[in-house]
């Protein structure tokens, strides 16, 4: 009789996988450089500023650059893949692997992201927050930071993540990252805003990426999603906002003062008229009831653009060059996590229901936590046991914000807000403890410590 992999210890069943197959450990090392480079990308960054500063720009002042793009990381870390993937796998079996991978998530995310961050839609976004800011409080920027914080992230139940995600990183950034913050509150910031879209997607069995992914093979709905997740997530995002409200009461006095000294200089947007905000929240709709139609995505992308010029008027510039740098990121991550199976299933396979929840916080945060679920959903010991279904995507969710690979509308909140930080660039250890606090209230609630 052959022995399971749950009587086989971790390590020695590990390291007969890779006995069996050497490239499983190139592509690991490969991944971890990669996230390695990640918490390199601004030291790339200030040497590149600083190289055209003193010789303009070179050559390889722009490699630097692009070394220092945390969103191309994953993509360029394709190339030392590709090639080993040829030299141990060979020609045919490199192609089929790449093109067996299911990039609808990426594409979803650049077409959302793009039409989201028009001017009309985040004038319908801003109207709708404005109206509960005024109720709070008034237009300061510390009670934009509370309401955007609270209410954004709950979008995402409706409109998914990543739409919620490119609407709250707008807000924060004309509203409150605009009167230049210090660089704690930002890190600060961020992390509580990565932390809140990653759970404020779980009240519907449609919006967060690491739901859907189980939501059909798990036989799982609105209400039942609701009832083990959104009420804990509700919770959650009020009480870390206000936390985070409480510590730094100081630093969000002090912008209040700086844009009350700004006196006027707040933006007055010209009306937009329903019937244009109408098209772009018809497009919006399009893409999310879509978002497993690849090819109406990419249809309703098109037609978009069209629109977006024939209405131009009422239009900034569409943010291709950050859509595009994000969808290339997850496309990356997709990418390499798919040859990452084989140690994160047998790491799921033997845990039980608190240490699933704990592991999967821990775990998410070096892979994208829908690629975390979807692993879990081809274990069999998952397949009836509501217990650890339950357990691996809670700990998926609450670790969504710890690093910017955790959850997939990451990428586009820092791609949005990293200009606010120095030389441009979220650096991730900063990040990590800034979304360290808010993921610990997340852990409690949903644990029922508190």
């Amino acid at each position: 009789m052959g022995v399971s992999n749950a009587e086989v210890g971790l390590l020695s069943l590990l390291t007969e996988k890779v006995a069996d197959d050497p490239f499983r450990l190139v592509t690991l090392l490969i991944f971890l450089g990669a996230l390695i480079h990640t918490f390199l990308a601004g030291k790339f960054a200030r040497k590149a500023k600083t190289l055209e500063q003193h010789t303009g720009v070179t050559v390889r002042s722009q490699c630097l650059h692009w070394l220092g793009e945390v969103e191309v990381i994953f993509g360029l870390w394709l190339v030392p893949l590709t090639v080993c993937f040829i030299l141990f796998k060979g020609w045919t079996e490199t192609v089929n692997y790449f093109t067996t991978r299911h990039y609808s998530e990426p594409i979803f995310v650049f077409v959302i992201m793009m039409t989201a961050a028009t001017r009309p839609v985040l004038y319908l976004a801003e109207s709708v927050i404005r109206f509960l800011v005024r109720l709070c409080g008034g237009e300061k920027p510390s009670t934009w930071w509370v309401c955007i914080l609270i209410i954004a992230p709950l979008f995402g139940s409706l409109i998914t993540e990543p739409a919620a995600m490119t609407i709250a990183a707008l807000l924060l950034s004309q509203k409150v990252f605009a009167h230049k913050p210090n660089t704690l509150f930002s890190y600060a910031t961020l992390g509580l805003l990565f932390v809140n879209v990653s759970v404020g997607g779980s009240l519907t069995h449609f919006a967060a990426p690491p739901i859907l992914m189980v939501a059909r093979p798990w036989h799982w709905d609105t209400p039942y999603v609701f009832s083990h997740f959104g009420k804990e997530a509700v919770c959650g995002i009020v009480l870390s906002t206000l936390l985070y409200g409480l510590l730094f009461a100081k630093q969000l006095h002090t912008l209040n003062v700086r844009a009350s000294d700004d006196g006027g200089r707040s933006e007055k947007n010209e009306k937009i008229p329903l019937s244009v905000i109408g098209v772009h929240v018809f497009f919006l709709l399009w893409t999310v009831l879509n978002a497993h139609h690849t090819e109406l995505v990419v249809f309703g992308g098109l037609l978009f653009l069209m629109a977006v010029k024939i209405l131009k008027r009422w239009q900034s510039p569409i943010a291709l060059k950050e859509s595009l740098l994000v969808g290339c990121f997850l496309a990356g991550l997709v990418t390499h996590g798919g040859l990452q199976e084989w140690w994160i299933e047998a790491v799921l396979s033997r845990l039980n229901n608190t240490m699933l929840f704990y592991g999967s916080v821990v775990l998410t945060s070096f892979n994208d936590n829908a690629a975390l679920t979807y692993l879990a959903s081809l274990v069999p010991e998952f397949a009836q046991n509501f217990q650890l279904q339950s357990a691996v995507v809670g700990g998926a969710i609450v670790g969504g914000g710890l690093t910017v690979i955790a959850n997939a509308p990451n990428p586009a909140g820092q791609s949005l807000l990293s200009k606010h930080f120095d030389h441009g660039t979220v650096k991730p250890l900063p990040l990590l403890l800034g979304a360290l606090p808010p993921t610990l209230v997340l852990i409690g609630v949903f644990r029922g410590l508190f």
